[in-house]
This record gives structure tokens, sequence and C-alpha cells, in this order.
């Protein structure tokens, strides 16, 4: 937790609920699991032997209907999200949604939070992207604000669902 938070210059809390969900996934894929999720307030660990949905709950009408498809995988995969506007963890920004993709789970919700912490408005997400030089572990993140997406690294198809509000883990 300290070596993937300090990558980001933030602390360590931003990576429990990443943390928690990597070793829930673990425990089940050690027991024979072949496709496990764990969400975790919207950090994500994956193991699946086939393709799943992830909707993206952004609290907002414009861009609440996207969802990434995620293929076969056949190690853990982390699916790391903060939000500015929605959930109770404090964020120094105004991000809809950051959804950040890693096979380490750690510096995915480190990476979330920091990323997150900079984006005010839809003009910061080119430059917060900056942040992530030199962090090779991370393989895609999606920033969204109000009407702006901004996407950096490989990010799995995302398209329009229709994904059951009440399936969506958000917030209140």
């Amino acid at each position: 937790m300290c070596r993937s938070s300090e990558k980001l210059n933030i602390g360590p809390m931003s990576t429990v609920a990443g943390i928690i969900a990597e070793y829930a996934v673990k425990a089940m894929v050690s027991k024979g699991a072949k496709h496990a999720i764990v969400d975790n307030g919207g950090d994500l660990a994956l193991f699946s032997d086939r393709t799943i949905t992830i909707g993206i709950y952004t609290g907002n009408q414009s861009t609440g209907k996207l969802a990434f498809r995620i293929s076969p995988k056949n190690k853990i995969l982390g699916l790391c999200t903060s939000s500015g506007k929605i959930g109770h963890s404090l964020s120094f920004g105004n991000t809809d949604a950051v959804i950040v993709i890693s096979n380490n789970i750690s510096i995915a919700d480190a990476a979330a939070t920091a990323l997150g912490n900079l984006v005010n408005k839809g003009g910061d997400i080119k430059d917060a992207f900056k942040i992530l030089k030199g962090i090779e572990e991370i393989s895609g993140v999606t920033i969204i604000i109000d009407e702006k997406i901004g996407f950096w690294g490989n990010v799995p198809e995302i398209f329009t669902a229709n994904v059951p509000y009440e399936l969506i883990t958000r917030g209140r």
C-alpha cells in the first residue's frame, strides 16, 4: 500500500478498498473459482473465464449508460474508481468518475484517487495524465467530468449499455 501510494504522491489509505477486493478475489481463485468479481465501493477486482460487462456509474444522465466490455483474463484485474461527486470518500477534484485499470490493484486504486484529485474541469484531464509517466503497471484510464471524457493507455471497449441502475455500486 505504501509503495503504490508513494508512486502517486498520496497516502496509503487511498489503496484500502482495492486491496480488500484483490485479497477477496485471490482467496476465491486459490479455491478454484473461474469467475470471481468483488466490487468494494467502485473498486473492483476480477478474475473471469468469460466476457463481462462492467457498468460505469457517473450520476450524470448523459454519461450514465456507459459500460466496459472486459474480455476473459487469466490473471486478476483491477478497475478502481474515484469520484469527486459521488460517494463518501474525500476528493479534491470534481470528477464524475475516474477509472484506472491495472493488474496491480493497489496502484489502480491510488492512481484513481490521485487523478481524481487533479481534475476540477474538463480542461484538466490532459494535464492530470502527466502523473502517470513512468508508472508501467497502469494499462488504461478513463476520466469523466460533466460532458467530457478522456482516455489514456489501453482502455477496454467502452459502449452504451442499458445497465440496470440497481446493479451499479454507487454512493448516496
